[in-house]
């Protein structure tokens, strides 16, 4: 198989709210870095694919404004998901890997703060039976985490919730970038009042505004534009039922079978970075991607999501993020897993690695 690799990441500082910005004033200095990083110009770049939502800008095709920002003369291949970024990642990755470009840009961008996010949140649920009740996203995640604490085998409590909390803003201590930082001990945070029981506000993501960018690049042309690329030996996304009801949401069997065709599980990684959102929801994928983590993994060094969950680039996030590890030789083999949709409904794993040094 081809190689392809992460060569570059860049992100913006995340912000609870950028009115003062649009969505293309945000994202362009996080272009001009990542470009800039690698010596290319836009125009050099074969491929482009972007990640964003309408509904979170309230317009239709939104991403177009975004578009004229990258530069759409002379005409360039470009696509656009109405996802994460990290699954714009995923359609470079493959357009790679067949070899129709040597190199692709990929972005994507999410400013939440215009309007009430649990709300717009309910669009992505079962138009039918679900969404009509207006369920927020909280109020969702609280039910997981409820069957979580409640399941016998899960050895979850609240405690464990909030000692998740306090690593994780505590780590994002030393991320420029996190809108949130620095935590009281897993303790103190368990007298704060429930947000939505069982959760606490430690345990639910920030809202906010952010952007962020990769290039991607194959073979030579990765080695060239970077001192040590981030190689991408596998990467798969599977989802869940749609319908919450005939789910087990104590468990993610989408994420394991994703880990397991990404070759998560073929050897141990030193680094993981997980799309959390909640505290709960990293206990779920730390037990479903065990045999993929080794003894002593740092878990979101980065802070996770619980420092910064810019929507539509969060996930996307999680592979910059590891990629920047392996650049800086802070890690060798490092796993990065993506998601979307309420309740871990679907789940992106890469697995990425380093030349060895």
């Amino acid at each position: 198989m081809r190689e392809v690799a992460i060569v570059a990441f860049g992100q913006s500082d995340h912000r609870r709210d950028s009115a003062e910005v649009s969505e293309v004033e945000m994202l362009m200095p996080v272009l001009h870095e990542v470009l800039d990083a690698v010596g290319l110009q836009a125009g050099e770049i074969d491929f482009t694919c972007s990640g964003s939502s309408d509904y979170l800008a309230g317009r239709a095709f939104s991403f177009t404004m975004a578009l004229d920002g990258v530069g759409a003369w002379p005409p360039i291949s470009e696509s656009h998901v109405e996802m994460d970024g990290a699954w714009a990642l995923y359609e470079a990755w493959t357009r790679l890997l067949t070899g129709e470009a040597e190199t692709a840009l990929v972005y994507s961008y999410g400013k939440s703060s215009p309007g009430d996010l649990r709300e717009v949140l309910t669009r992505q649920l079962d138009p039918y039976y679900v969404a009509p009740l207006w369920p927020d996203s909280v109020s969702l995640a609280a039910l997981q985490a409820r069957a979580l604490l409640d399941a016998e085998d899960s050895g979850a409590d609240e405690r464990a919730l909030a000692a998740v909390a306090a690593r994780s803003r505590t780590a994002a201590e030393d991320n420029p970038h996190a809108q949130v930082t620095g935590s009281p001990p897993p303790e103190a945070l368990l007298d704060d009042p429930y947000l939505v029981r069982p959760l606490r506000r430690h345990d639910c993501p920030p809202v906010g505004d952010g952007a962020a960018a990769v290039v991607l690049a194959a073979g030579d042309t990765a080695r060239r534009l970077c001192h040590r690329p981030a190689w991408i030996r596998g990467m798969d996304h599977r989802t869940e039922a749609h319908s919450l009801g005939v789910r087990d949401l104590t468990r993610s069997p989408s994420t394991r079978l994703a880990a397991e065709r990404a070759g998560a599980f073929e050897a141990p990684a030193d680094l993981a970075e997980l799309h959390a959102p909640f505290t709960s929801q990293e206990l779920i994928l730390r037990r479903e991607l065990g045999p993929g983590l080794g003894e002593g993994v740092r878990v979101n060094p980065s802070g996770g999501a619980l420092a910064a969950n810019p929507m539509m680039a969060a996930g996307l996030i999680r592979l910059g993020e590891a990629a920047a590890a392996i650049h800086r030789g802070a890690a060798d083999r490092a796993l990065a897993h993506a998601t979307s949709g309420p309740c871990l409904q679907q789940n992106l794993v890469a697995v990425l690695e380093g030349d060895v040094l």
